[in-house]
Parts: structure tokens; C-alpha cells; sequence
């Protein structure tokens, strides 16, 4: 590597750091939503939306809203069509202000009216999307778990260390990652609890933080550790396509009641890799949002991936890492969250 962690680290805190390729599917979608969201308020919901959990849809070439109910996921578009009745097409216009009341009016009336039922997806058989699909900004942050800290023999930071993903990282529970591996081989897991924000907010105090969380869902910043230690900077190792998985499924905030007590894990080829708990933290979840806050403007839909937890490939002795490869099945869960699971292929030809 060009530096050590240490080196890096140090650096860092000087400079105040702060699927695959991505489809067509989602490159237009993700131009349509920001035309969607350039109808509405630019503060989010009146009413963040209550005991609902959320999911995008592949299906003819776009990403469309869904919603998982009892019958199996909601195709919430074509719920609207089938009963008449007006319906959002994607999470970007949920997260942009879509009446909560009318959307769960229209998920009850779908449940029980069986005139809507080729609108529902059996879950497994569901071709899911990034659960969002048009965040504004994707902030990460770099060593936030305690024992994490540990195992890489590093200081515990002072302030949030703060980085970037792109757009173009955003992949889906059920994706590919082609692994580029003519510039990278130390290939690497990290499950993270995501936070999406649901209302404008700047300047917002500790204690009301969490009153403008959407909701939450399970990523893992998978990572190019050779990349990522080339620089100074973490992000060229953090934002190749389709490096930031998320979903399957985006969970109203209330469904948490503590998003402090979570249980995290990562399994490789079935075999348990990460096990953690996200009290954990060194900086928890308000007092990131309110950190960030301070700093720049969070927008609806916006998302934190809040740092991952001991057991990471890079924190182990050099002569055990055997770092991920084409073929392994990785699989990030957090409880109440769900699942995701992510394959790995050899890079794409040009």
C-alpha cells in the first residue's frame, strides 16, 4: 500500500476529513426522480410516513416504489392504476413529500380489494432495487465502532471522520459487483447500519436529530482496500459501481425504537464473518446527523452509512487475509432491518 492506516489516519484528522456498474434502469430513474422531486416542498413529508417498510422495484427498465405488506411486496403503481386512485411511483416522491395518510389508505384498500392483486410480488421472487434511488448526498464515516478502532491499532477519532460515495455505488440486495480488478485486488465487506433523512435540516441539536431520520435499512461499504489506502483520501477505494449496497428494505423510523441496540453481521459463503451491536458506536446516530448538520444542509433522502464494526479482512494479521474474490456471496444484516446479499463476478469487458 502507498501508506499505512496509521499514516492515513493522522492525515485524515489534519485535513479535517470531513451493480455492477449502475443500470440504465437506474440512471433513468434517477432522472426522472429528480424531476419528481423538483415539484415538491425540498422538505420532505408534512407527516414522515409511520409502520410502513419500503422497497424499489425493477420492472421495464425503471425502479418503482414497493411496499411489503402481508400479501407479499406492493407494486404501489400499479395498485393505483387498478383502483383508481392516485399512488407515488417511486421512493423519491415518498421521501419528497407524498401524503403519508393517502399512501396507507391505498395500501389498506390494496390488501383487502382483490382487484389488486396481480400488484403484489411474492418476496422472493421480487427483482429489487437500491431501496433509494437519488440520494442528494451519500456521506460516510470511517472508523465509528470501538472495537473496530481496536483491531486496526489506531486512535480513537475525535470528531466524525467524514468521506464520499457516489451515485454510481448505489447497488440492490440480489446484485452483482464486478470487481475491478485491473486496478485493485484486496477486496473487502463492511455491514453498516444507513440512515435516511426524511425532513430539511441544518443547524439541528442532538436531542431533535432523530426527528428528521426517514428511516433506516442495511448497506455495506464494500471497499478496495488497496485503493483506499493509495491517497490520503478514503474515497477512491469506497465509490467503484455498484460499491454501496442497500436494502432490501427501507424501515420506517418508529418500527426502531432504538436504533442503538441493533445487532449487525456479515456472512461470507455462509460463513459469519462480522457480529456486532451498534452500541458500539463512538459517535451515534444523532449526533452524526447533528454534526453534518452543522456543516452543510441534509436533504430529504440524503444517507449515512454509519461505520462498520470489528472483523473486517483489514484488521486481521497480514498473513491471514484472504481477501474477497469473484464467486463469494456476501450477506450484511442488521435486526429488524433484514438482509442483503450481494454476489461477486469478475470485472465487465469494455
Amino acid at each position: 500500500m502507498g501508506q499505512t492506516r496509521r499514516t492515513f489516519l493522522k492525515l485524515a484528522g489534519a485535513a479535517g476529513l470531513g451493480a455492477a456498474a449502475a443500470p440504465r434502469a437506474l440512471d433513468a430513474a434517477q432522472s426522472r426522480s429528480k424531476t419528481v422531486a423538483s415539484r415538491g416542498n425540498g422538505n420532505g413529508a408534512k407527516e414522515l410516513p409511520r409502520n410502513m417498510t419500503f422497497c424499489t422495484l425493477r420492472r421495464e427498465g425503471r425502479l418503482v416504489l414497493g411496499i411489503r405488506t402481508p400479501r407479499g411486496i406492493l407494486d404501489v403503481e400499479k395498485a393505483g392504476k387498478a383502483l383508481r386512485r392516485p399512488a407515488p411511483s417511486t421512493i423519491d416522491e415518498v421521501l419528497h413529500g407524498t401524503d403519508a395518510q393517502a399512501l396507507k389508505a391505498l395500501v389498506d384498500a390494496a390488501v383487502a380489494n382483490g382487484s389488486a392483486k396481480a400488484a403484489f410480488v411474492p418476496e422472493d421472487q421480487a427483482p429489487f432495487g437500491p431501496c433509494v434511488t437519488n440520494p442528494e448526498k451519500i456521506m460516510m464515516l470511517g472508523y465509528n465502532y470501538k472495537q473496530h478502532v481496536a483491531e486496526m491499532k489506531i486512535p480513537v477519532p475525535q470528531s466524525p471522520l467524514l468521506f464520499n460515495k457516489y451515485n454510481n455505488a448505489l447497488n440492490w440486495h440480489g446484485g452483482v459487483i464486478n470487481l475491478p480488478q485491473k486496478v485493485a485486488n484486496q477486496f473487502d465487506y463492511e455491514v453498516e447500519l444507513v440512515v435516511v433523512m426524511g425532513k430539511t435540516a441544518r443547524d439541528v441539536p442532538k436531542e431533535k436529530a432523530l426527528d428528521y431520520v426517514f428511516g433506516y435499512c442495511v448497506g455495506n461499504d464494500f471497499s478496495a482496500r488497496d485503493l483506499q489506502f493509495k491517497t490520503s483520501q478514503l474515497m477512491l477505494g469506497k465509490t467503484s459501481d455498484g460499491f454501496g449496497p442497500i436494502g432490501p428494505w427501507l424501515v420506517t423510523a418508529d418500527q426502531i425504537p432504538d436504533v442503538q441496540k441493533l445487532q449487525l453481521q456479515t456472512h461470507v459463503n455462509g460463513a459469519l464473518r462480522q457480529n456486532s451491536n451498534t452500541d458500539d458506536m463512538i459517535f451515534d446516530v444523532k449526533t452524526i446527523i447533528s454534526y453534518a448538520s452543522q456543516i452543510w444542509t441534509l436533504k430529504p433522502g440524503d444517507i449515512f452509512f454509519t461505520g462498520t464494526p470489528e472483523g473486517v479482512i483489514l484488521g486481521k494479521p497480514e498473513d491471514q487475509q484472504v481477501w474477497l474474490k469473484a464467486g463469494d456471496v456476501v450477506v450484511t444484516s442488521i435486526e429488524k432491518l433484514g438482509d442483503l446479499r450481494i454476489t461477486l463476478a469478475p470485472a465487465q469487458q469494455a
